[in-house]
Formats: structure tokens, C-alpha cells, sequence
């Protein structure tokens, strides 16, 4: 018990971890002004930490109309998660469904870094990264409510979100199965010499499954473009990742491989680590990106996400860390925009979401023929026979 004590006590203070200095440093590489292109160059909450590679400039640019992108960006997708919540517990989505809050910038640095050519797959907790792919909030409402409108056309639900056009390949249930999925997309990028990357992401509770070694041997082998991003949010369901795994240092667990550490909470952080992980996988094969994030959220709708870790630890990470606040601070510092200008848009989210989930919930059900859809390679179906087997009953697309 005292071990157990002493464990979560120091996981607590490496979570709400104070920052030695202010967040973002003000350091401009152009005068200030109200053009939404004028660069600024910020420095990251905390330096990279980086085995086997040298780690990327803390200094990262940006502009205000990115800033304030990345504001209504992860702001939609907090609203979204929060609704989503209320709508499970309305008994309106069903099944399974994980929550994103809280790791918004993670989905939204890494998209500010890559191009849609590039390929990203993931695990079940897969709403915002849809969302970041071009999504629309009506498919997602609607795929969650299973609704024929749904970007999987309701099939799928929330753990099975799709986008091919966009590069993003699900959305996955089993543990770690997208690894090596993604590691094959790599090499399929690879083949083609397309010069485009492929992001795979799990949690740290899928850190210790044996299919992501494998994927990251034959990948090392072959010098795959392929990014592996461990999002770290401490608890795999709900078990401390001290108590999972002997070394919990994640980007270290390529051994061979180069990885890095990296702020999670912190956008613009991601956005770097990302930008630098895409130049050096194209020259030089694999790498661990580890981002040090969090989950507000349970790490399902079935847990209520108090029972083993402590309610003032969720909301010291709030206080500290919060990846939106980070944002609205940096805003508010430069005098990109005025406090109740940021609230504007906050309320246009909050309409925007309430819109989406009218009209998902005006999206009909799928056909009961939908069951025998996308099950076959198109032409290559079935034939449905009655019981005597002589009256052909149907032909499966």
C-alpha cells in the first residue's frame, strides 16, 4: 500500500509538473501587427527529450491565423466530445464509445505538420482525428447514432470512423492491430515513392502488445517511412501505466529505433516534434514520437474515471496543462484577439454542434440490406440460396 501510495504521488506531480518559465516564450522573428501572416516565433512549454536523434528547436513559428485556427479547431472538438457524452448517456449512442478530450492537441499539431497525402490510422478513440482529417461533425453525430449519413454509414460506430479520400484508415477495436496496419501503409508509400508518410498512433496501454515490435522490426529492416505516436495519457483503461509497464518510457522502447519525447498538451510542441518526425522517417526509416498527454474522460463510458486516480489530479491537469487554454493564453498575451472575441466563437461552436446533431438525428437508419454490404471485394459476393438451396434468394454485393 505504501508502494502503491508513493507510485501514484509521483505520477501526480510528473502530470501537473509546474513550468519553469512562462509557457511561450515572446520571441518574434517580425513585428507585431494585425496581419494574420506575420510570423512569431514561440518556444515550447518544455524541451523535446530525444534517444538516439538529436532533438528538434524548441523555436517554432506560427502565425496568428493559425493560433486562432488551432483555438476553434480544438475547441469544436471539446464541444463535440462533451455532446457525444450527453448523447450516450441519453441512451441515444450505444455500444462502446471513447472520448478525445483532453488530447485535441495531438490530433490537431500533427495535422498542422503533414498534408493530407499522408496517411493516419489509429485506435478506437478516433472521433477528433476524423474530425482533423476533414470530417464533418454530421458524419460523426451520425455515424455515433448509427445513422445512414454516418462516415461509415452508421456501421461502424464510434470505435470505426473512415476516410480513405483523406488518408485516414480507421478507427480500429483490437489492441495494437493498427500498428502493423499502418506500418503496411508505409511500406505501400514506400513502394510508390510517393514521398508521404504514414502515422501510426496507439495508447500506452497498447505499448506493451508483442504485434508492435514485430511491425517495428520488419519496419526498421526496411527503412518504412513510418511514425509510431505513442499518446501516453497514463491509464490504459484503468490501469496506471507504472503498474503496466517496467519501463514506461515509451520513445525509448525502439531501442534501435530513434524516438522522442514530447509535450502532448502543448500544439505547437506536437506540431514540431511531427514536422521533424515526417523529414527524418522519408531519409532514414522509423521513429517513436511519445506524447505526454491526458484523458479527462474515463477511459470508456462505462468508467467514470475517479476510481483510480484522484478528482484534484484531473483537474491540476486542467489548471496546467489544458492544451486549449495553452492557446487562449498565447492569444490573449500577443493581443491576437480580445477575451470576448474568443467566447464568440465558442458560442458559434456550440451552435455548430447543436446543428450537426439535428440534422444526425434526422439522418434515417440504415437498410437492414446494409448487413450484407462491404463485407466482399465488389464482384466477388456470394449467392444467398433459400433453404431447399434451388431458389437463389438474393446476391451478395
Amino acid at each position: 500500500m505504501a508502494v502503491s501510495r508513493l507510485a501514484s504521488s509521483s505520477l501526480s506531480k510528473l502530470l501537473l509538473r509546474p513550468l519553469s518559465a512562462p509557457p511561450f516564450s515572446r520571441h518574434f522573428s517580425a513585428a507585431a501587427s494585425d496581419d494574420d501572416w506575420t510570423v512569431l516565433t514561440i518556444e515550447t512549454s518544455i524541451p523535446f527529450t530525444g534517444h538516439r536523434i538529436d532533438p528538434p528547436s524548441r523555436s517554432v513559428d506560427t502565425t496568428r491565423k493559425e493560433l486562432l485556427s488551432f483555438f476553434r479547431d480544438m475547441a469544436r472538438m471539446r464541444r463535440m466530445e462533451i455532446s457525444a457524452d450527453s448523447l450516450y448517456k441519453a441512451k441515444l449512442i450505444r455500444g462502446f464509445c471513447h472520448l478525445y478530450d483532453g488530447q485535441e492537441a495531438v490530433a490537431i499539431g500533427m495535422e498542422a505538420a503533414i498534408t493530407k497525402r499522408d496517411s493516419i490510422i489509429t485506435a478506437y478513440r478516433d472521433h477528433c482525428t476524423f474530425l482533423g482529417r476533414g470530417g464533418t461533425l454530421v458524419e460523426v453525430f451520425s455515424e455515433l447514432m448509427g445513422r445512414r449519413s454516418g462516415c461509415s454509414k452508421g456501421k461502424g460506430g464510434s470505435m470505426h470512423f473512415y476516410k480513405k479520400e483523406a488518408g485516414f484508415y480507421g478507427g480500429h477495436g483490437i489492441v495494437g492491430a493498427q500498428v502493423p496496419l499502418g506500418c503496411g501503409l508505409a511500406f505501400a508509400q514506400k513502394y510508390s515513392k510517393d514521398e508521404t508518410v504514414t502515422f501510426a498512433l496507439y495508447g500506452d496501454g497498447a505499448a506493451n502488445q508483442g504485434q508492435l515490435f514485430e511491425a517495428l522490426n520488419i519496419s526498421a529492416l526496411w527503412d518504412l517511412p513510418v511514425i509510431l505516436v505513442c499518446e501516453n495519457n497514463h491509464y490504459g483503461m484503468g490501469t496506471a501505466e507504472w503498474r503496466a509497464s517496467k519501463s514506461p518510457a515509451y520513445y525509448k522502447r525502439g531501442d534501435y529505433v530513434p524516438g522522442l519525447k514530447v509535450d502532448g498538451m502543448d500544439v505547437l510542441a506536437v506540431k514540431q516534434a511531427c514536422k521533424f518526425a515526417k523529414e527524418h522517417v522519408l531519409k532514414n526509416g522509423p521513429i517513436i514520437l511519445e506524447m505526454d498527454t491526458y484523458r479527462y474522460h474515463g477511459h470508456s463510458m462505462s468508467d467514470p474515471g475517479s476510481t483510480y486516480r484522484t478528482r484534484d489530479e484531473i483537474s491540476g491537469v486542467r489548471q496546467e496543462r489544458d492544451p486549449i487554454e495553452r492557446v487562449r493564453k498565447l492569444i490573449l498575451t500577443y493581443e491576437m484577439a480580445c477575451a470576448s472575441e474568443l467566447k464568440d466563437i465558442e458560442k458559434e461552436i456550440r451552435k455548430e454542434v447543436d446543428e450537426a446533431i439535428r440534422q444526425a438525428k434526422e439522418s434515417p437508419m440504415p437498410d437492414p440490406f446494409e448487413l450484407f454490404t462491404n463485407v466482399y471485394v465488389k464482384g466477388y459476393g456470394v449467392e444467398a440460396l433459400g433453404a431447399d438451396r434451388k431458389e437463389v434468394k438474393a446476391f451478395l454485393p
